[in-house]
Order: structure tokens, then sequence, then C-alpha cells
């Protein structure tokens, strides 16, 4: 890690609070880096994080830590605290494109409840790359329409073994191959996932390690391993 918006994104990746970060200018830095890291390889993140603020920012904060100023040191470094969130907070949206801002926008709709109790209360137990994959299916659902083809694709995502099959002959029904082992955790992947993608008319029958057999396909006519349909 090198700049200050690295360290946000690594935060939020582990799912910690960025708020609660404190920034304080480095009483020694590098000056060829801006943040202050005792190990620079490190995975582990502090909640005081050292900034030298003149790599990026000197005609910034030139004026505000002259070598002789002693007066209103405390007001100084809170202040260089909330700019500093600020320009890291400036530094991850510039880094981004229109449409994952529309995705963000999503998210904060999930969030926020517009799309009930149940779906906001299971989204938040998932992390970000989850629900990133979700808010992104869900804005090609308004695009495009074509649920089910979103729904195999986000779960796809979510569930890196999982298949669905789609069976029209005498019902619409799913056949949804999930490739893992049932966990609280992943029913509520599974539940929100068909709540916000399932087409009404159609039922479901989930399968979570066990296949259903399938003539000819070896790896899903394994003895003992084979789940009835």
């Amino acid at each position: 890690m090198n700049y200050v918006w690295d360290l946000l994104m690594r935060a939020r990746e582990q799912g910690l609070d960025v708020h609660k970060f404190r920034f304080v200018p480095a009483v020694s830095y590098s000056p060829y880096m801006e943040l202050s890291l005792a190990e620079l390889n490190t995975s582990h993140l502090e909640q005081v994080v050292e900034i030298n603020p003149y790599y990026r920012f000197y005609s910034i904060f030139r004026d505000l830590f002259p070598p002789d100023a002693e007066e209103y040191l405390e007001l100084r470094e809170s202040l260089f605290d909330i700019m500093m969130h600020f320009l890291a907070e400036m530094d991850l949206y510039q880094g981004m494109n229109r449409r994952e801002y529309h995705i963000r926008f999503v998210r904060r709709d999930i969030a926020e409840g517009i799309f009930g109790p149940k779906v906001k209360e299971g989204f938040g137990q998932l992390n970000r790359e989850d629900q990133d994959a979700i808010a992104e299916g869900l804005l090609r659902l308004y695009e495009t329409g074509e649920a089910v083809h979103l729904l195999k694709e986000t779960m796809r995502r979510v569930f890196h073994r999982s298949i669905i099959y789609t069976n029209c002959e005498e019902k619409d029904e799913l056949l949804i191959y999930i490739g893992q082992e049932e966990t609280p955790l992943s029913r509520i992947k599974v539940d929100l996932i068909l709540d916000l993608f399932l087409p009404a008319r159609f039922t479901t029958e989930l399968y979570w390690t066990s296949h259903f057999g399938i003539l000819e396909e070896d790896p899903t006519m394994k003895i003992d391993a084979i789940a009835l349909y």
C-alpha cells in the first residue's frame, strides 16, 4: 500500500469502518511514499495512520504544520484528519465510472429497505464482493429484463460451482445445483438471489452438494453421490 485510497479499499474489503481511522501527519517519512507504514508489506491495518501530506497534497498542507508553529496543534491535527478523510473519499470517487455509481445507488436502495426488510437484512450479512455482484445483476435486470439469465449469472458469481437447469417441458421449473455445503449464510445468499431474480411463474428445486444424475455425464453418476429428482 502506498496511497491513502488503497488503505481505504483494503479496509472496506475487510469490513472495517473507515470512519474510525485517524490520519496524523508522519514525524518521519519517506519522500517517495504517501503512507508511512512500519512494515511496507503489512496486511494489518492500524487505527492510527501516519501520512506524508506533502507527497501529493503539498499545496493544501504546506502552511498547516510549519516547523516553528506550536499554537493550536490539536485543532490543526483534527483539521488534518478531516481533510485526509475527505481527500481519500475523493480519490475513490475519481476512480469510478458511471456504472459503478449506478451500482452504488442500487446497493444503497437495498440497504435502505426499498426491496423489503427481508432483502435488507440478508443483504447486510453479505461481504462487499457478493453485494456488488447482486447489485450489478439487479441493475442489468432493470436494463434487459432477462430475469432467468441474470439469475443464473448472479448465482454463478456468488457460488462459483453452481449450475442452473431450466425445465419448461411440463412446467416452468429451475433445478439449482449450488455445489457447496448448506450453511446459514449460504442459505441467506440463495434466498436473497431468488427473491430478487426469480420470475413468479417458476418453481425451484435446490441441490447443495449432491447433483442429480444425468445419463452419459459421468461426474453426476457417482454411486452414493446422486440426488433424486
